[in-house]
């Protein structure tokens, strides 16, 4: 779980960045961001050899398992999706400082938990609700606040306003998939292993990475990125670059993600992923002078509060679980102990 922690965290933290430099040096494709946020899954690839089933008999037990068919409607159903929601992160991610947008986007583990009680039976307790008003409250916040920020002077009204709705609606997209690949683990793949988490990761991607290339084309973005990267600030081997790497960065947040997911729960990855939350905006003023005034610091203190009271939930569950734990195994040893004396 720690590996799985530190890929998410490390993943999102250096392709968040690489994300806004891309814009910020020149670069403007929508579509490119998005398909880069998808493009990296053969770097995967290798991982299938290591992953590989010790017992390979217990792996391929298929009485349980749904036809190809229902598979197939799973990758598609959760590509589509994804594509979806990354082409909305990068419209929040091109118009917001990359401090604001990191703020907003800690709302989407206030979306998961709603998605979880539906989808995941999710329970709802005082330290949870407390968490969700607290993350709420943070990212409303950065509607009201008046950004100053270099970022914000070359950027009207009516696009931060869009920016913000964008990453809110991401948000909301990105708690969604993860609930539903909770949800997908749990009745379709049913199989808590390395090989079907790199299939999810790899098929889905497949799927939205095809949806972004199409959207590519559509828009006609294609035609102006060679003229992109010619006017690139940091020159054109940089800007290869800077793709390659984001691509790479959300590659290892993936990882990460889906591990979680599969290893606790589909709250548990976004409330790791909320983690991150102070990181960026303090690299984002150290590497783009991001401001960060008084409203962000609030926001970012309400968020880590959020988050705080949500770890604090989980801790009890844990305690109380071992605790449980404790008590069968004690009736147990008693239970075997007296049939050993008679």
């Amino acid at each position: 779980m720690g590996i799985y922690s530190f890929f998410l965290l490390s993943g999102q933290t250096v392709a968040t960045l690489l994300g806004r430099l891309y814009f910020d040096k020149g670069g403007n494709s929508k579509w490119m961001s998005t398909f880069v946020q998808l493009a990296g899954f053969p770097l995967l690839l290798p991982f299938y050899c290591i992953s590989l089933p010790k017992n390979p008999t217990t792996d391929s037990i298929h009485m349980d398992r749904p036809p190809a068919l229902t598979f197939a409607l799973v990758y598609v159903s959760l590509g589509i999706l994804l594509a979806g929601d990354c082409l909305l992160y990068s419209y929040g991610l091109s118009y917001l400082p990359v401090s604001t947008y990191s703020l907003i986007c800690a709302s989407q583990l206030g979306f998961n938990a709603l998605f979880s009680f539906f989808l995941n039976a999710q329970k709802f307790t005082p330290f949870i609700v407390n968490s969700l008003v607290l993350l709420t409250i943070s990212s409303a916040l950065l509607v009201f606040q008046t950004d100053d920020s270099s970022d914000s002077k070359k950027i009207s009204k009516g696009k931060y306003i869009t920016g913000f709705l964008c990453t809110v609606f991401a948000s909301a997209g990105y708690a969604l998939l993860l609930s539903l690949t909770q949800l997908a683990f749990r009745k379709i793949i049913k199989r808590n292993t390395m090989r079907a988490m790199l299939d999810l990761i790899i098929y889905q991607s497949i799927v939205a990475t095809c949806v972004a290339v199409a959207g590519l084309f559509a828009s006609g973005e294609w035609k102006v990125l060679k003229k992109e990267m010619e006017g690139y600030e940091l020159g054109k081997v940089s800007y290869l670059m800077t793709l390659i790497w984001t691509a790479a960065g959300w590659d290892v947040f993936s990882i990460g993600a889906v591990g979680l997911i599969f290893d606790v729960s589909s709250l548990f990855s976004n409330v790791i992923s909320t983690l991150g939350l102070p990181i960026v905006p303090v690299l984002a003023v150290v590497f783009f002078h991001d401001k960060m005034n008084g409203v962000k610091v609030i926001a970012m203190l309400l968020a880590v509060w959020g988050f705080v009271s949500y770890m604090y939930q989980h801790y009890l569950d844990d305690s109380k679980s071992k605790a449980k734990s404790t008590n069968v195994n004690q009736v147990s040893q008693a239970s075997t102990s007296k049939e050993v004396d008679r």
